[in-house]
């Protein structure tokens, strides 16, 4: 009987076998197989061009964030100019300033002294000309104040012509 039994087993076993490819199931496992391993490839396919995309633009970033940190040094470096020439130019304008406020202020004393010294002068010469009234008329009280005056206006024509 284990004899029968193991013969029924391949007989089952082959006529199953046979089924299977009367259906045509191992060119179908075989397709999905060849579905599947296309599948794959498309995918890692994608994945390989996702990455390299992704490399790119890292570099493209890379680059990018080298040029702004180029940029920004550039920047720098020309605020620091502007800077500079800026408190030069302020400098040399306060410089101007403060010499030609210097010059104003020392025509502005100048002026002063000079008003202050007319200003003396002229009441030196008031006060000569009101002490020489006083004495003139002193002296010229009576006939020899006569004599002078006019010996004074004899001088005076003739300083004229």
């Amino acid at each position: 009987m284990t004899r029968m039994a193991e013969f029924w087993v391949a007989v089952s076993f082959i006529a199953f076998l046979l089924i299977l490819l009367y259906y045509k199931v191992p060119g179908m496992i075989g397709k999905m197989l060849d579905e599947r391993a296309e599948g794959i490839r498309k995918e890692l396919d994608e994945a390989r061009r996702l990455r390299e995309e992704a490399q790119k633009l890292l570099a493209d970033y890379q680059q990018k964030h080298r040029n702004a940190g180029q940029e920004a040094e550039a920047i720098v470096e020309q605020a620091r100019r502007e800077a500079e020439s800026l408190a030069h130019e302020t400098r040399a304008g306060l410089k101007d300033t403060l010499e030609r406020r210097t010059r104003l202020a020392e025509d502005k004393i100048a002026r002063a002294e000079a008003q202050a010294v007319d200003e003396v002068r002229a009441a030196a010469v008031e006060l000569a000309v009101a002490a020489a009234e006083k004495i003139l008329r002193e002296k010229a009280a009576g006939a020899g104040g006569k004599a002078l005056i006019d010996q004074g206006i004899r001088d005076l024509k003739g300083r004229l012509n």
